[in-house]
C-alpha cells in the first residue's frame, strides 16, 4: 500500500476488529487495549525501557540543547534539551511493513542465532533519565 492509499486506523475501529476476531465484547477488549496503553506510557515516564520481541522497543531518549534556526528570520533560536521517546522496529515488523515480505513467507525466515551467554559482551545499561515533574506522563 502506497502513501496515497494509507488511511488512518482508529482505536474504536482496532477494538471492533480485535472483538470479531476473538469473540470478545468490545468493552473488554477496549479495557485490555487501553489498560496497555496506559502501561506503556507509565513505564516509559519511569525512564524504563519496553521490548516486545519480533515487534519493536520503545525507549526514552534524552536530546541535548542545540541552537537552531529560524527558517523565515534566519535568527538563532536556542532549543533546550528534553526528553523523547524513540521506537526501534523489530524484525517481523521491518520484514512486514519495511520489506514488504507477506506474513506466510517470516515462518520460513529463520531468526539470527543468539550469540552465546559465555561470549557475549555484558549489554550497556542506559543513562538514568533526568527526575520529571509530578503528574507528566513523559
Amino acid at each position: 500500500m502506497t502513501e496515497s492509499q494509507s488511511r488512518t486506523i482508529t482505536k474504536r475501529e482496532l477494538v471492533n476488529r480485535i472483538a470479531e476476531e476473538t469473540d470478545l465484547t468490545k468493552v473488554a477488549v477496549r479495557d485490555v487495549i487501553q489498560s496497555f496503553l496506559d502501561s506503556i506510557v507509565d513505564e516509559l515516564s519511569q525512564g524504563n525501557r519496553l521490548e516486545f520481541r519480533e515487534f519493536g522497543v520503545f525507549e526514552v531518549r534524552e536530546r541535548a540543547a542545540r541552537l537552531a534556526q529560524n527558517p523565515k528570520t534566519l535568527e538563532k533560536v536556542e532549543v533546550p534539551a528534553k526528553r523523547v521517546v524513540k521506537f526501534k522496529v523489530g524484525r517481523v515488523m521491518r520484514q512486514r511493513v519495511c520489506d514488504e515480505i507477506g506474513p506466510d513467507e517470516i515462518e520460513a525466515t529463520p531468526a539470527p542465532a543468539e550469540p552465546s551467554s559465555e561470549a557475549a559482551a555484558p549489554r550497556p545499561q542506559p543513562p538514568t533519565p533526568p527526575p520529571t515533574k509530578p503528574g507528566s506522563p513523559f
